[in-house]
């Protein structure tokens, strides 16, 4: 967590355009889009998103660590399974990330640790969410 403002630097802003209903796109100005549904009908919801978010966010250090300890990841997917508060806002009560990996040479150990630094130090969305929600992990790992 930042101490102050001073100790933070600017992002590449974000846009998002309505399309209708309820639906989205959102990116980078100049840059690749995605499609968002408030009904998660046609695209991801606004959650759903958020979800992926930390999910692909932990991976890409897991990958980064992985690839670090000279295991390099062959294939990498993980399933989210998520809790909500029932009353509004409706906000993240918590998840556990279910990884995925096959590296060939890895422990279990390792990736284990992997993942913990991963959830716990560097993944930056993560860090962006209320610490009461506990975001907890399985690996199942060459499975």
């Amino acid at each position: 967590m930042i101490s102050s403002i001073a100790d933070a630097s600017a992002h590449s802003p974000i846009d998002v355009e309505w399309v209708d209903g309820l639906r989205f796109q959102a990116g980078r100005p100049n840059g690749p889009t995605v499609r968002i549904d408030g009904d998660a009908h046609d695209a991801p919801s606004p959650f759903d998103l958020l979800l992926a978010a930390i999910a692909s966010c932990a991976s890409v250090d897991v990958v980064a660590i992985l690839n670090k300890q000279r295991t390099p990841v062959q294939s990498l997917s993980v399933r989210v399974e998520a809790l909500r508060v029932e009353s509004v806002p409706r906000h993240l009560a918590s998840a556990t990330l279910h990884f995925r990996i096959h590296a060939p040479g890895a422990t279990l150990e390792k990736a284990q640790r992997a993942v913990e630094l991963s959830v716990t130090k560097y993944c930056s969305v993560r860090s962006s969410l209320d610490a009461a929600a506990p975001i907890t992990w399985t690996i199942d790992l060459n499975g």
